[in-house]
């Protein structure tokens, strides 16, 4: 029998066989766009090349018959570096969204589109349980953040943002007093200890645990919960809500430490002599100085340590003061908001640009001044007035000047002053890192701890350092936990002797023309019921109320799904990231941006097809009705319905056979779904239960869902189902489908 050697291992093979039939038989992985048992080969893709010995030239395994004798390498350097060439040919005119512009803009990498399209199609749980899978708290980050993926959110593009947040909120709280905590696997290898019981720290602890590493978590502070307990008043983040999702979180493996403070009850060696690896996680916990005279007067306060006495039930007395909040971030917004329901007479927001210039939540900002606060903008302080106690603070009156690094226009004293009476001073310009307890560990020239910004490691081996305390400072509480989700990946690695995933996975992004939304319905966005403002200045209850199922459901239905269906499935994508490509897109011929939407079961969109022709093929040879066609010559060539006809009015069968083969989510079916949202779907292999011939399927799931059924072609490489076989999810399995075309067509057998 002839042999032919693969990569050293000797194969027998069979007369006519291919190259990459025999390689994957051998047991090894070669990449192919464009290849299918059930129809000849073309090697359009050009991913398959392999080296054979007396070939000067690569050759596409796909097409190249295995001769006796024959020796194969498939991988090599020059290899890889032809695959990436044709994979930024591929690439040049492929155009979309691997992932929504939601989830790109999220620092904690949130799958925003398919936890919004679970809840529009009634999968509460299943949304959280996606939400967790990147947030630990998803009933408090969706009460606190401020949202930087509603900023990108394209629905802005036809009337306002999805409520984003709002919805994470709902699928947190929907399930808050639900079932136990999950179990987590079995304890091995090294445990870990982290530093700061705060939202980074928190994560870490979580993440490594489900990773199955033990986890100690230190803190200083009675109760765990960092800045999301002591720096976010309770009307924006109930403490109950927060204790029932650190109780959820606090796995079996996981241990918590509180009263313990570095540098006083602990320290970086010792805990390095017990742990596998420590995770720094303190935050910045010290408020920036105002830098002006007077700031020592009795009276003036740090923003984070007032709202941290006012969490505590000790905030100092403002019953009838007169308060001045000096900034103009959320922080300040908390400090002016707690300190009017404290009971003080009058409270000014000072800060040295104009109100459209606040970094501060414009949501925030309004409800500031819908409570009383009084801001006094353009003005930067240049003095706390008073003997011992404050008395009052002078203001120096500000101009706007030229743009600084920030993009914002510089605020320059223009001569003139100001002076307001006020009887406390509360400083929210800054927050910095308190260093007790870091001998040893290198520091920024901003007083942070330098940490590397892909693995989290410090310049103390097996100590890494994530969240607030870290390189730029403080940031909002989802920047926090996603570094603690990495640093937990990149422990978990380290501590194995694995190499730890340092690149940011490649995507494909694209923006939409404008014309793309002209024929959008606007819908209006759901907006959660807000405490009238004569109300929430009496207390510290909510002042916003979460979205009910209706209304949330008929939120996430705006969500206009920029993301790609296929982004779980497609080759092109997986293989990118695999051979680490970054195309430089080549130039010339880009084809004009068409989607095409003509039928009931499929959706095409010409912008993601790479011309790989296994569509056209197997619909003329498997399903036999040639529906599909190479349009034009050149550059110009794509796929396209027969005749140019809509595609319902061609010979399609809807077999769904071009959708399962298309490598790159050009042609993609749909789902038992109101939503179309790409999810990391189950699969179990069963057989299709519409007709007696029982053909080889794979059925998909998510949540509660059922979603595809699609051919079995593992089980059978010429697996095919018919259009009710393929399709019969989206009607009533128990009654006749509708026909198209005028048939039902049963594939032969």
């Amino acid at each position: 029998m002839p042999t032919i050697t693969i990569n050293g291992v000797l194969m027998a093979f069979d007369a006519g066989e291919r190259v990459l039939s025999v390689v994957r038989r051998a047991g090894f992985a070669i990449p192919t766009l464009c290849d299918d048992a059930r129809v000849p080969p073309t090697g359009a893709c050009g991913m398959c090349v392999v080296e054979m010995s007396g070939t000067p030239r690569l050759a596409r395994a796909c097409s190249t018959e295995a001769k006796d004798g024959m020796s194969v390498v498939t991988e090599s350097a020059r290899i890889s570096r032809s695959r990436r060439a044709a994979l930024s040919l591929l690439l040049s005119d492929h155009r979309g969204d691997c992932r929504p512009p939601c989830q790109l803009a999220c620092p904690g990498d949130t799958d925003c589109q398919g936890y919004v399209g679970l809840i529009a199609n009634g999968e509460a749980s299943a949304a959280r349980e996606l939400i967790m899978e990147r947030i630990p708290f998803p009933a408090s980050i969706g009460r606190v953040c401020p949202h930087p993926c509603e900023k990108k959110c394209r629905r802005a593009n036809v009337d306002e943002p999805i409520a984003i947040a709002a919805l994470k909120r709902f699928a947190g709280d929907a399930l808050l007093d639900g079932a136990g905590a999950e179990t987590p696997p079995p304890v091995s290898g090294a445990s870990v200890a982290v530093v700061g019981g705060g939202p980074s720290g928190l994560s870490a602890a979580y993440y490594l645990r489900r990773l199955g590493r033990a986890v100690t978590v230190f803190d200083a502070q009675p109760m765990m919960g960092g800045m999301l307990r002591y720096g976010i008043p309770e009307y924006r983040l109930p403490k109950a809500v927060l204790d029932k999702e650190i109780a959820r979180i606090r796995l079996p493996g996981i241990e918590f430490r509180n009263n313990a403070r570095l540098g006083r009850d602990i320290s970086i060696e010792s805990l390095r002599a017990e742990y596998g690896a420590v995770v720094l996680a303190v935050g910045a916990w010290k408020s920036a100085p105002l830098g002006c005279p007077g700031e020592g007067l009795s009276g003036v306060i740090g923003g984070i340590d007032f709202l941290r006495a006012a969490a505590e039930g000790t905030a100092p007395d403002l019953a009838g003061r007169t308060v001045a909040v000096v900034g103009g971030g959320n922080t300040a917004m908390d400090c002016c908001r707690t300190a009017v329901r404290l009971g003080a007479g009058r409270v000014y927001v000072v800060y040295r640009r104009t109100a459209a210039e606040m970094p501060a939540e414009p949501s925030e900002i309004e409800e500031a001044l819908e409570e009383g606060v009084v801001f006094e903008n353009l003005r930067a302080p240049a003095e706390v007035l008073g003997d011992s106690v404050v008395t009052g603070i002078r203001l120096d009156t500000m101009t706007l000047g030229e743009p600084d690094a920030s993009g914002r226009r510089r605020p320059v004293p223009d001569g003139g002053s100001a002076t307001l009476s006020v009887d406390r001073v509360i400083t929210a310009i800054g927050q910095w890192l308190e260093p007790e307890g870091l001998e040893g560990v290198a520091l920024t020239r901003r007083g942070t701890i330098a940490a590397d910004e892909a693995t989290f490691e410090t310049n103390i081996s097996g100590v890494f350092a994530v969240g607030d305390a870290t390189n730029r400072g403080a940031d909002i509480a989802i920047t926090a936990i996603g570094e603690g989700r990495y640093a937990a990946e990149t422990i978990d690695a380290w501590l194995g002797g694995r190499e730890p995933r340092t690149a940011k996975p490649f995507v494909v992004t694209s923006e939409p023309d404008a014309s793309e939304y002209e024929e959008r319905v606007k819908l209006p966005r759901q907006i959660p019921a807000a405490e009238p403002p004569e109300d929430r200045r009496r207390d510290f209850r909510e002042v916003t109320a979460a979205l009910d199922p209706e209304s949330a459901a008929r939120e996430a239905a705006r969500c206009l799904e920029c993301g790609c269906a296929d982004y779980f499935e497609c080759k092109l994508l997986a293989y990118t990231r695999e051979y680490a490509n970054e195309p430089a897109r080549y130039g010339g011929y880009a084809h004009k941006r068409a989607r095409v939407t003509d039928h009931p079961y499929l959706t095409i969109n010409p912008d993601k097809c790479v011309l790989c022709g296994l569509c056209v093929r197997v619909c003329e040879r498997v399903a036999g009705a040639a529906a599909l066609g190479m349009e034009s010559r050149g550059f110009a060539t794509r796929v396209s319905p027969a005749m140019g006809l809509p595609l319902m009015e061609t010979a399609c069968v809807s077999c769904g056979m071009c959708a399962a083969v298309c490598p790159t989510g050009a042609i993609t079916e749909r789902m038992a779904a109101a939503k179309q949202v790409p999810l990391a779907e189950r699969r179990e292999r069963v057989k299709c239960p519409y007709c007696e011939f029982g053909c080889p399927a794979v059925l998909t799931s998510a949540g509660g869902a059922k979603l595809r059924l699609l051919p079995d072609t593992e089980a059978d490489p010429r697996a095919a189902l018919c259009a009710r076989g393929r399709f019969g999810l989206l009607g009533d399995a128990s009654a006749p489908m509708p026909p198209v075309n005028g048939k039902l067509f049963q594939l032969r057998h």
